[in-house]
């Protein structure tokens, strides 16, 4: 996409560019004497969220929640895209790989308002940033509820389920990295002159976006203890079924074992009823062993 003027008035011009090219990186270069270093830091897909000052050029770095599905879960390019936003007199110019909320949202907003300013431009899609986080940990925790339902109320697949909660955990452990690291440049707003009420706006929303996702990392975290000690104990209970089983056998299965020896002198073997009576020494064996383990609550 190319390099495109989004607004202008005479207190502001924004200057916005998605999908950079090499070519597009050089004209900011030259038009703008941007220094290279910050501009090739927004073509990398993993870079932290960051401040950095370069003479009069404020730059920030900030990442945003995406709604793509992925399926690996191991940086944080898997759950957030970067947007790089520089500051410097009357100018700002946001680059991102992608096409994001924040800057949409603030498009359609900025052209509704009239002598916006760069720095207001730029608390807007931070704000907007803020709360793609907050959408993300209200979905998040929409989907552990669900699974959560499921693990206690329905019989559902438990190696189906302990793979969503290791992926909905990888998620929001990159997610809440993601947030901790921005703090930093989410406090050097301060230093843009904006209103002290303006800047604790955005503080308190990374804030609050932080806080949801500690409880979310530590509801998950519950709830995989709590599917694991869930799941030990079904298989206590089948290991049970079948240690009750082995004490009813395994008398008989010694009775049996006994006659089936090749010994002539087993009086049993040449009476009339002597089968009569194995089978029944074994079925008293078996009814005294039932009485029991029921008085034992077994």
């Amino acid at each position: 996409m190319p390099i495109e003027t989004i607004y202008r008035n005479s207190q502001c011009e924004w200057i916005d560019v998605e999908a950079p090219s090499e070519e597009d990186l050089k004209f900011l270069h030259e038009r703008y004497e941007i220094n290279n270093l910050l501009l090739e830091d927004t073509l990398d897909p993993n870079h932290l969220p960051k401040y950095e000052e370069d003479r009069d050029i404020k730059f920030f770095l900030l990442r945003e929640s995406t709604e793509l599905e992925r399926k690996n879960l191991n940086t944080i390019s898997d759950i957030s895209t970067k947007i790089g936003i520089f500051l410097f007199g009357k100018t700002i110019i946001t680059i991102h790989r992608m096409r994001t909320k924040s800057i949409s949202e603030t498009k359609k907003q900025t052209t509704e308002i009239e002598n916006a300013t760069p720095v207001k431009i730029a608390l807007k899609i931070a704000l907007l940033i803020m709360k793609s986080f907050d959408d993300e940990s209200v979905n998040l925790l929409e989907t552990m509820d669900n699974i959560e339902n499921e693990i206690f109320l329905k019989n559902t697949n438990h190696t189906n389920q302990i793979k969503r909660l290791y992926k909905l955990k990888r998620k929001s452990g990159l997610n809440s990295r993601v947030l901790t690291i921005s703090t930093d440049a989410i406090d050097k707003f301060k230093l843009l002159g904006l209103m002290d009420s303006e800047v604790v706006d955005l503080k308190d929303k990374h804030k609050d976006v932080v806080a949801d996702f500690d409880h979310l990392n530590l509801q998950i975290t519950n709830l995989i203890s709590m599917f694991l000690a869930l799941s030990d104990q079904k298989a206590n209970q089948v290991m049970k079924v079948l240690a009750i089983y082995s004490v009813y056998f395994l008398p008989i299965t010694f009775i049996a074992g006994v006659y089936g020896m090749n010994f002539d002198n087993m009086p049993e073997l040449h009476h009339k009823y002597g089968y009569y009576a194995a089978l029944g020494a074994m079925a008293l064996v078996v009814i005294c062993t039932f009485i029991y383990a029921r008085r034992k609550q077994w």
